[in-house]
């Protein structure tokens, strides 16, 4: 069998030089600009976070201790000075661009969501990430403390963020939830603190659908009644205006309210929604779906360095959150492939374990015998 490239080697195959040299000519306009260096950037960067490293200090010594192998990835050796400088001045747009890249190629693989309706569906939620504003002052959310927010509108096809937006921590998740495009037809389930009558509406008249709580103060009126199946935890399924003078005149539509009490927790739910096509039980399934969102934020900082950061400029950390996004998406890539059964979480460290191996990547992935004679990464077709 030919001696294959290392596990770090055939995970970046999966971003092919030349497309990533064009984003990088496109994103820069400078003379002197060297994509070599954004390269090398990019190789540095990905290895610190599939093997957890923690400062710039850990991550030059990790690659100077690993030399002969990073050769082959067309790498550069950066000095600690160098990649902290890059990080620093570099616009981390490249980045945000890749992103757009990578996340096209895991689309056109990904499965499906786990419900009946062929409709697109989203969760829309923010996570703040906390920062010292003392050292990260551009940052300022509060009197004495610094923050910036991560809002995710997340495909539940392949659990891919679809949708996100990085901003300082002060900026209201409604904000940028107006601005997020959705598909037509599409069903977006939405946390309850994205409350805005004029948004609803507005979703309304795109033929786009939303479901979310409704707020207990809400004033409106009962235009009809629909039976339930209370063995299922339904307790209403109506059919609603606003009454309040200044909420029916932000929203006009009708909309429908269904009750559904948790069997388990014996929590009760009224929830909100412009669709009325699928049972009421499915409504409310779709909102209880609306946690893959949270297990998402959960995931990513947990598992990724999104919380520790090794620059303190706004340009630095942006560059680290999207360089990780970027690895989320080269980890859902490789759990998308045929015959995988394994968990995000189990490909990770499968990668964090073998990093500088030398062996196939997918037959590592599968289990395989490292002498079996395999497809590798050459084999997976870039969609």
């Amino acid at each position: 069998m030919a001696p294959c490239n290392t596990i770090l080697s055939q995970t970046l195959k999966l971003v092919p030089r030349h497309e990533f040299e064009t984003l990088a000519k496109h994103d820069h306009s400078e003379r002197n600009f060297c994509t070599a260096s954004r390269w090398s950037q990019f190789v540095s960067l990905t290895m610190a976070q599939l093997s957890g490293r923690n400062s710039l200090r850990d991550i030059v010594d990790n690659i100077s201790a690993q030399a002969h192998r990073f050769y082959h990835l067309g790498s550069a050796k950066l000095s600690r000075s160098n990649l902290s400088r890059i990080n620093e001045d570099k616009p981390y747009s490249l980045y945000e661009a890749l992103f757009g890249t990578l996340l096209v190629r895991c689309q056109n693989v990904a499965p499906g969501h786990n419900f009946r309706f062929k409709n697109p569906l989203y969760s829309l939620d923010a996570s703040t990430i906390d920062l010292c504003l003392s050292m990260f002052p551009w940052a300022d959310f509060r009197a004495t403390k610094g923050a910036i927010k991560l809002h995710v509108g997340l495909n539940h096809a392949g659990y891919l963020p679809e949708f996100i937006t990085v901003t300082e921590g002060k900026k209201h998740d409604i904000t940028v939830g107006r601005l997020l495009k959705f598909p037509k037809g599409s069903i977006v389930a939405i946390d309850k603190g994205y409350n805005d009558y004029a948004w609803y509406n507005a979703l309304t008249n795109k033929r786009i659908f939303f479901v979310t709580r409704l707020k207990s103060n809400a004033k409106h009126r009962v235009i009809c009644r629909r039976s339930v199946l209370k063995e299922k935890g339904l307790t209403c399924d109506q059919t609603i205006e606003f009454s309040g003078i200044q909420t029916a005149k932000k929203c006009p539509v009708q909309l429908r309210r269904i009750g559904y009490k948790d069997p388990v927790t014996g929590k009760h739910y009224v929830f909100l929604s412009n669709n009325f096509h699928l049972s009421a039980k499915t409504i409310a399934d779709i909102y209880k779906a609306r946690w893959q969102v949270e297990l998402f934020f959960k995931w990513i900082k947990q598992n990724l360095k999104i919380k520790s950061f090794i620059g303190t400029s706004k340009n630095a950390v942006m560059t680290q959150i999207w360089i990780a996004l970027c690895v989320y998406l080269l980890l859902a890539f490789l759990k998308f492939q045929p015959k995988l059964d394994k968990s995000m979480q189990q490909i990770l460290r499968l990668l964090q374990l073998n990093l500088f191996e030398k062996r196939g990547l997918m037959a590592l992935l599968r289990g395989d015998p490292p002498d079996d004679k395999l497809p590798d990464i050459n084999q997976m077709v870039l969609l």
